[in-house]
């Protein structure tokens, strides 16, 4: 495949039509639209469905904008950061991160890295979904606990395990009769499997409350409602205050937040200046950093 036709595709693409990227690169019109129609017999598709005044991508040429711009925009910034010398991270970098970690610590942990550097352009969308990172165009993915991927590298950035935590105002009831619970979404099961001395043991529970997130999870429990299951890092301050009471932790292996990018793509400068940004915020990972770091705003 010709890289410069390639190049020159995703310029027009880019700009959404041929006189546009032409003023902007400085280039004549004929060559662009000659250099795709190249492309696109070289490839046999049709990339861009041309009417009288308009430009659009096909399907196939979706596919590929998405695919190779953020490629050739990598190479571009690797080439010339080698040139001058410098790594310093540059350009558009978005993230993907999932929703409680957002509310309490992608606020500040974004400030702090725009403030540290200002020529990067960070967005952040938060959604608990597994994105496609190459299709959606994202640089990198934070995670807890991901499906093993082949296409996508990366590292655990913190741990944190569950406790079910209660009001010290909520009774724990006796012999066999179910806990009152708050359980976040429509699953959940109905024991809670518990770590004692002589292994697990199961707690029975009856929802509720169902709520779709975790912060209203624990709001719920503090007002009595109820008992719950949460991470540590989120009520280690109410356990601290005696706000929330630990009736126990979940038996099980702790929890996982990866950052994820993907394997085939170069890290870029901007990627690794965020993976050692997370790093130097958790240095050790563990749920005790996490509640030090997001501090007095997880009471709210």
């Amino acid at each position: 495949m010709d890289l410069l036709a390639l190049a020159d595709f995703n310029l027009v693409a880019r700009h959404g039509g041929f006189g546009r990227a032409a003023r902007a690169a400085g280039r004549p019109k004929a060559t662009l639209s000659r250099r795709v129609s190249e492309l696109e017999a070289a490839l046999d598709l049709r990339l861009f469905e041309r009417g009288g005044r308009t430009l659009t991508l096909t399907e196939e040429g979706r596919a590929l904008h998405a695919r190779t711009g953020v490629l050739l925009a990598e190479l571009d910034e690797t080439a010339a950061a080698i040139a001058s010398g410098s790594a310093t991270p540059r350009g558009r970098l978005r993230i993907s991160a999932p929703l409680l970690f957002s509310q309490v610590a992608m606020g500040k942990l974004a400030a702090a890295f725009a403030m540290t550097h200002p020529e990067v352009r960070l967005e952040v969308t938060t959604e608990d979904r597994a994105v496609d990172m190459v299709e959606e165009g994202y640089d990198l993915a934070i995670r807890v606990d991901p499906e093993a991927d082949a296409s996508l590298v990366g590292r655990i950035v913190l741990r944190d395990h569950l406790v079910v935590v209660a009001s010290p105002n909520l009774a724990r009831p006796t012999g066999d009769r179910p806990v009152p619970a708050v359980v976040r979404g429509s699953g959940g099961g109905d024991a809670w499997s518990m770590r004692t001395p002589g292994g697990p043991s199961p707690l029975a529970f009856e929802p509720v409350l169902r709520l779709s997130s975790l912060i209203m999870v624990r709001d719920a429990i503090r007002a009595g409602i109820g008992a719950g299951r949460l991470p540590i890092s989120l009520v280690s301050r109410d356990l601290a205050a005696g706000t929330l009471v630990r009736w126990g932790d979940i038996d099980g292996p702790d929890i996982a937040l990866w950052a994820l990018y993907p394997s085939r793509r170069l890290l870029s400068a901007r990627v690794a200046a965020f993976l050692d940004h997370l790093k130097r915020a958790f240095p050790h990972g563990t749920p005790e950093e996490l509640a030090a770091y997001v501090g007095p705003e997880s009471e709210v």
